[in-house]
Parts: structure tokens; C-alpha cells; sequence
């Protein structure tokens, strides 16, 4: 019992000493390495606050780091090439790749990890070539493609194989139709009121009627003087 627990004892002391030393490795390359809660074992890696740039080389420590569950490689400079050094991280969950040169070609790298359920591939070289690729992951729930070369074609051919992801392509992967305004109704011109001004213009030239002259009254006739003594004489 004494020997089997001294051989526990020196097995754990080996195994802490050796993930220590692959844990010093990552972080001399620019990595920077911490566990994912203090009583959570699992490991979260990110190279993205390196002070200096991040290429391929440096993720070669990382094929010999055991539980990484999440790994940032945010705007390094890595390439296809580089993803090699990730194909044995068989207990990544989340993958940051955005902003990269990373491309089709280095995608076929990711296919071995099962277990991966966030990839973010925004501002990179992928195409529907890639991404037809990663419908042998199972378990990819949430894939970023936004300001790629992927089209709803590929997206459509991707979620056969895996009917449940959520593909974030942005606002729209093709361009939208621009906005057709509203036609402005125009008001009929008006035209000249001709006819007004013609009837204004006939009626100017119409002859005044004549004016009627006041009739003068006639004088009254002096009777002779002889018939008006007889009538004066019969009174």
C-alpha cells in the first residue's frame, strides 16, 4: 500500500511538474494562461494582449497543453499553417480566430475537435469551401462568419449537416436593394385661364349701349286769345 501511494505521490508530482512546464512554455511565446474559475481546472488561453506579434511558431507549445477549454487568437498573425498546432486540442470548447489570415486551407486542422461549440471567424479569408468542412464538428453551435467569403449558399449547405447552429453573418451577406422612394406626386400645372381673359378681352371691346338723352318736355300752346275771353265770359 506504502509503495502504490509513494507511486501515486511521484506520478502527480511528475504530471504537475510536466503541465508547469507546458503552461511556461505557452506564456514564453506570448500565451497567457489561467484557469477558468478556482475550482475549475480547465484552462483558458489567449495570445491576443501579447505584447509583440503572434505567428505561427509560437503556438507550438500548445499541441502538449492538456484541458484547454478556451483559446483567443484575436488580430495575431497566424496563418493555415499554424492551425496544425491545434489539431490535438480535443477538449476545446471556444476558438477565436477573428481578424486572422487564417483561410480554407487551415481549417481542415479544426476537424478533430469534437467537442468545439463557438468558433468566430469574422474578417477572414474562409469561403463556403471552409465552412462545408466543419460539418463534421457535432457539437458547433454558434459560428461567426460575418465579413468573410461565405455566402447563404454555404450557410444553407452547412446547416444540413448541422440543422441547429447559429450562423452570424452580420446584418446581410448579400448587399441590400436600396430604398426605393416614395414618388413625389407632382400638382397639375396650372394652366393660363385663356378663356377668362378672352371673355375679359370681348367684353372690353363690346360697344357701349347708347346712353338714353333726357326727353325734353314741350312747351304748352298759348290757346288764342279770342277762345279764351268766350270761356271766360261763359264762366
Amino acid at each position: 500500500m506504502l509503495r502504490e501511494f509513494a507511486t501515486a505521490c511521484v506520478l502527480l508530482l511528475i504530471c504537475s511538474a510536466t503541465a508547469f512546464s507546458q503552461v511556461a512554455a505557452v506564456e514564453n511565446q506570448g500565451g497567457r494562461v489561467q484557469k477558468l474559475a478556482q475550482n475549475d481546472e480547465r484552462l483558458e488561453v489567449s495570445y491576443h494582449l501579447a505584447s509583440g506579434d503572434v505567428a505561427d511558431a509560437n503556438l507550438a507549445p500548445l499541441k502538449d497543453v492538456q484541458n484547454v477549454y478556451s483559446l483567443n487568437l484575436r488580430g495575431t498573425k497566424i496563418t493555415d499553417e499554424g492551425l496544425k498546432h491545434l489539431s490535438t486540442l480535443d477538449t476545446l470548447v471556444r476558438l477565436h480566430l477573428e481578424k486572422t489570415q487564417v483561410g480554407d486551407a487551415g481549417l481542415k486542422h479544426l476537424t478533430s475537435l469534437k467537442n468545439l461549440e463557438y468558433l468566430n471567424l469574422y474578417d477572414t479569408k474562409v469561403t463556403d469551401a471552409g465552412v462545408k468542412q466543419l460539418a463534421s464538428l457535432p457539437k458547433l453551435k454558434k459560428l461567426y462568419v460575418w465579413q468573410t467569403g461565405v455566402t447563404e449558399a454555404g450557410i444553407a449547405e452547412l446547416k444540413k449537416s448541422l440543422p441547429e447552429i447559429e450562423v452570424i453573418a452580420g446584418l446581410s451577406i448579400t448587399p441590400p436593394e436600396p430604398e426605393k422612394k416614395p414618388e413625389e406626386k407632382k400638382e397639375p400645372e396650372k394652366k393660363p385661364e385663356a378663356k377668362k381673359e378672352e371673355s375679359k378681352k370681348e367684353e372690353a371691346k363690346k360697344p357701349e349701349p347708347p346712353k338714353e338723352e333726357p326727353k325734353k318736355e314741350e312747351p304748352k300752346k298759348e290757346e288764342p286769345k279770342a277762345e279764351a275771353e268766350k270761356k271766360d265770359e261763359k264762366k
